[in-house]
């Protein structure tokens, strides 16, 4: 196990007008799951193969254990990394590529045997020991080059999009068993995925890339209830944040004609930031749907049915028309109840009485703090 740190960490492909990932620091304690997320393009999988030492450290430095890892080949790192196209031997049984890294090694075969055994074990891959990864379902090959990498019993573990390849029943169940398995050995592990409820389920702490630059490194509840940004605030939860620029009126925001009323410390803010719009940010469960009359107007566009819920999407009757990042603009609310409103219905919304509101800066994005 190992204690990771980013420092000022940077890398510039050639050619490129801008740095893949620009000052990062990361503070990455022992054992834990930490999750690197973020779109595509946002230096997730960049700054993890820096840690790797697959791609080089162009500026600052990544230290494990408080060892500068600067020009340290990948094989000296101690560090084992498990791909999202597995990478195993075709021409090589189940416990010969779980085993072939210790070979290389120059461990023997008795022990050899013992570690891919008891790893074997572990991942429920006894009975497949034998066969060849073609005769392997997708689920079954990614706990095979998992099980590559723990027989190796490395300082750290690191996991480049390893469920990509795989449908979305089994991503869920893998997903559950690297979580698990990560949580009984112990060891430091620095996962990327692009899929924000993956980093959600699985991290200790998740990192919020984007263009490079880090957003958000914080635990799933609080980048969930205190998203530092408004990229943020959109990104984590699903479906995502309901984000809007709105004027500023005494009480709260104007949208589509009536006021939505803020608490008085958010207004109290609001008016010490000196500002005359404001991007608002409510989630999806924090919205309820009307037919009386209160709260603004929208008209009904899609409703999801999820059988214990339902999601209503909405574009407002009047008023505003596009989101923050110039897209039209969307409502969603969550309803407990099945078919809560027909296609093309104008129904009103509202924020619940005890619903949070998120204010952040109309054009920094940054979190406006309450």
């Amino acid at each position: 196990m190992a204690e990771i740190s980013y420092r000022n960490a940077s890398c510039v492909y050639q050619g490129a007008d801008q740095l893949a990932v620009d000052s990062l620091n990361l503070d990455i304690g022992d054992g834990e799951f930490v999750v690197l997320v973020g779109p595509s393009g946002s230096g997730k999988s960049t700054a993890l193969r820096m840690l790797a030492g697959l791609e080089e450290i162009d500026g600052g430095s990544i230290t494990i254990d408080g060892a500068d890892m600067t020009g340290v080949p990948s094989k000296d790192r101690d560090i084992a990394m498990v791909f999202q196209n597995y990478a195993l031997y075709p021409n090589k049984t189940v416990g010969e590529n779980m085993g072939f890294a210790l070979k290389m090694r120059g461990v023997p075969a008795e022990e050899r045997k013992r570690k891919v055994a008891e790893t074997a074990k572990l991942l429920d891959l006894t009975e497949y020991l034998d066969r060849k990864p073609a005769k392997l379902s997708g689920g079954q090959r990614q706990r095979v080059a998992m099980g590559r990498a723990i027989v190796r019993e490395p300082r750290v573990f690191c996991m480049d999009e390893p469920l990509s390849n795989l449908d979305a029943k089994l991503r869920v169940q893998t997903r559950t068993q690297i979580a698990a398995l990560q949580r009984r050995l112990g060891t430091t592990t620095v996962y990327v995925t692009h899929d924000q409820i993956e980093a959600m389920t699985m991290g200790d702490r998740v990192a919020v890339l984007k263009s490079g630059r880090l957003q958000q490194f914080s635990s799933p509840t609080d980048l969930y209830d205190r998203p530092a940004n408004a990229f943020v605030a959109g990104f984590i939860g699903s479906p995502a944040m309901n984000l809007f620029t709105a004027p500023i009126t005494t009480g709260g925001v104007e949208v589509g004609g009536t006021t939505l009323a803020l608490p008085r410390d958010a207004i109290d803010r609001l008016a010490a930031a000196g500002l005359d719009t404001v991007t608002v940010g409510v989630r999806p469960e924090q919205v309820e749907l009307h037919r009386d009359g209160t709260g603004f107007g929208v008209i009904v566009e899609l409703v999801e049915e999820l059988g214990s819920e339902s999601y209503v999407y909405a574009r407002p009757a009047t008023g505003l028309t596009l989101g923050p990042d110039g897209t039209p603009l969307t409502f969603v609310a969550r309803s407990a109840s099945r078919s809560p409103a027909e296609l093309g219905e104008s129904v009103t919304l509202a924020v619940r009485p005890d619903g949070a509101v998120h204010l952040f800066h109309p054009v920094s994005g940054e979190r406006i703090d309450g």
